[in-house]
């Protein structure tokens, strides 16, 4: 059995609408501009915790389930291929680890040595964090975004580079509001998403478990805890 069929056998094909897609990632990106626009409201854990699985992950919800019908598989929350999304989402992540120090020395003008003032549960909240960030990320953007499109489209490159490019464009915001880019520097960052975002659809297209995507997401932002 190819990995196409066994793909098509998770995720059963539907009829979809593109237009799913895009008004999910136009509410999210709508709201999550608001929210940015005041930066430093609330503490880290509230927004992650929180603010993000109520704008970005319960109207996923809604629109598998009530609208599509679908089960929380289609998203890639499956026990399916569990070896293969291991193998995928460390391998790729250390890789990733590198490119996701590189963003960061570009998001904090420089790299910083910290002096390790976090206490070892303090340091395993962060970690803990960290994959709750990337939980909802990539369920949204690798288990939603992606997998409708490839569905809907059949071509698994041209989902991957639209998802990857959404996924930039809703780093936007913070560029602008918080952090405050010049232009150039601004691309470089949006540019380093957005391979970070292919790589990451791209292990998720091997395995068809989300577990691969949020490993390598986990990793990929790690040295923001390590080196700010």
């Amino acid at each position: 059995m190819t990995f196409q069929s066994l793909f098509d056998k998770i995720f059963h094909r539907k009829q979809l609408s593109a237009r799913h897609v895009f008004s999910l990632f136009c509410f999210i990106f709508a709201f999550w501009s608001l929210y940015r626009y005041f930066p430093e409201i609330l503490p880290r854990w509230v927004e992650e915790l929180i603010l993000k699985p109520l704008i970005w992950l319960l109207p996923t919800f809604w629109l598998v389930i009530q609208i599509e019908k679908e089960s929380l598989a289609s998203l890639g929350i499956t026990k399916k291929n569990l070896n293969r999304a291991l193998y995928w989402g460390i391998g790729l992540g250390f890789v990733f680890m590198a490119e996701g120090l590189i963003t960061n020395i570009i998001k904090y003008r420089g790299l910083q040595l910290p002096e390790l003032e976090y206490s070892p549960l303090g340091l395993v909240g962060l970690v803990l964090l960290s994959f709750a960030t990337a939980f909802s990320e990539e369920l949204v953007f690798r288990g939603y975004i992606f997998a409708r499109l490839w569905r809907i489209w059949k071509n698994e490159w041209l989902a991957n580079l639209i998802s990857a490019f959404l996924f930039s464009l809703i780093h936007l915001p913070i560029g602008i509001f918080v952090l405050g880019y010049a232009p150039m520097v601004m691309l470089t960052y949006l540019f380093l998403i957005f391979i970070y975002g292919f790589g990451a659809a791209f292990v998720f297209a091997r395995s068809g478990n989300l577990i691969s995507a949020i490993l390598m997401h986990a990793f990929w932002s790690w040295p923001i805890i390590f080196f700010r």
